[in-house]
C-alpha cells in the first residue's frame, strides 16, 4: 500500500510538470490537447514493460499450474523464505476462500467494519482533495493567477503532496493511525476555513496579497491529507477486515472512494463558478464532521492484531 500511494502521487507531480511545461510552449487552442496527449507515451511504456510482468503464482495455483507457480517464487523470491512453505500458504488461503465466498458479506457480524470504511473513504473524498488535484489551475486562477503561475502553483502543490506522503509513511507505524488523522484533519478544518474566508474577502477582485493566501492555505491543505487522509486510508481499510472477507470490504472502501471521488470532481467546477468560497466552506464543515469521527468512532489498529480487532468489533 505504502509504495502503491508513493507511486500515484509521484505520477500527480510528474502531470503537473509536464502540464506546466506544455503551458510555457505557447500551443494556443492545442495546448490541452498536447496535455492529455503526453499521457499516452508513460500508458504506452506501461503496455510494453507489462509482457516482463511474470503470472502471478496465486493465480496460477488457482489453475492448478503449481510447476509454473513455483518457478515465478523461485525467480521472485518469498516472505517465508521456503519456495515449498509459500505454495502450502497459498493453497491453504485459496481452500479457505473456496469455504467463505458463500458466506453473505453485508451481515449484522461485519457492520462495523463495513460502517468504518464507508465513512473513512466518503471523508477521503468531502475533503475536497480531487477538486483540488483535478482543478488546481482553475482554482488558482479564480484566485487571481495568471495562466502561466496557476500551472507553477500547481506543480508546487504535487510537489508538497509527495513530501508529505513519504513523511507520513515513515511515520504512520511509530505515530498510528488515529494520530495522522487527527493532525490531518486540523489541518484540512484550518487550511479550508482560511481559503473560503480568501474568498468571501476578496471575491472575484484578488490581489497578490489574496493570491499568496490562498495558495499558501492550500499548500496547508495538500500537507495535511498527504500527512493524514491519503497515507491512511488503504492501510486502515485493508486492517479493519477479517481475512475471510478482506478482499470484499477493500473493495466496497475502493468503491465509495471512487464513486465520491466522481461526484466532487462533476459538481465542483459548477457550484465553485457559482458559489465562490461556500465550496470550501462545505469541505470545511465535512472535515469538522471527520474529526467527530474520528475522535468519537475510529478504533486505532496500530500494533494491533486482526484476531483483537475481529473480538473489538464483536466477530466470532
Amino acid at each position: 500500500m505504502a509504495v502503491t500511494q508513493f507511486n500515484i502521487v509521484l505520477g500527480i507531480l510528474l502531470a503537473f510538470i509536464s502540464n506546466y511545461v506544455i503551458g510555457g510552449l505557447d500551443l494556443g487552442p492545442l495546448e490541452w490537447r498536447w496535455m492529455f496527449a503526453v499521457a499516452a507515451l508513460p500508458a504506452a511504456l506501461f503496455f510494453v514493460l507489462l509482457f516482463r510482468i511474470p503470472l502471478s503464482p496465486r493465480w496460477l495455483a488457482a489453475r492448478g499450474r503449481i510447476a509454473e507457480a513455483r518457478l515465478v517464487l523461485e525467480s521472485c523470491g518469498t516472505d517465508t523464505g521456503s519456495v515449498d512453505e509459500e505454495i502450502e500458504a497459498i493453497q491453504a488461503s485459496l481452500d479457505m476462500e473456496h469455504h467463505t465466498l458463500r458466506e453473505p458479506f453485508y451481515q449484522r457480524k461485519y457492520m462495523k467494519p463495513i460502517s468504518l470504511a464507508v465513512m473513512i473513504a466518503m471523508f477521503n473524498q468531502l475533503s475536497g482533495i480531487n477538486a483540488l488535484m483535478y482543478y488546481a489551475p482553475h482554482i488558482f486562477k479564480m484566485a487571481g493567477a495568471a495562466e502561466g503561475s496557476a500551472l507553477l502553483q500547481a506543480v508546487a502543490v504535487g510537489l508538497t503532496n509527495l513530501i508529505f506522503t513519504m513523511a507520513a509513511l515513515a511515520v504512520i507505524d511509530h505515530f498510528g493511525r488515529r494520530r495522522l488523522m487527527l493532525v490531518g484533519s486540523v489541518g484540512y478544518i484550518v487550511s479550508l476555513g482560511v481559503t473560503a474566508w480568501a474568498f468571501y474577502t476578496y471575491g472575484t477582485d484578488f490581489t497578490a496579497a489574496g493570491s499568496r493566501v490562498v495558495l499558501a492555505s492550500l499548500l496547508v491543505f495538500i500537507a495535511s491529507h498527504a500527512f493524514g487522509q491519503g497515507a491512511v486510508i488503504w492501510v486502515f481499510i485493508s486492517e479493519i477486515f477479517p481475512n475471510r472477507v478482506r478482499a470484499r470490504g477493500q473493495a466496497l472502501g475502493s468503491f465509495t472512494h471512487w464513486f465520491m471521488a466522481a461526484l466532487i470532481s462533476w459538481t465542483f467546477p459548477i457550484i465553485a463558478d457559482v458559489s465562490g468560497g461556500h465550496i470550501f466552506a462545505f469541505y470545511g464543515l465535512c472535515m469538522i464532521g471527520q474529526l467527530v469521527w474520528v475522535l468519537l468512532v475510529m478504533p486505532e489498529t496500530k500494533g494491533v492484531s486482526l484476531e483483537d480487532i475481529q473480538k473489538e468489533f464483536g466477530i466470532e
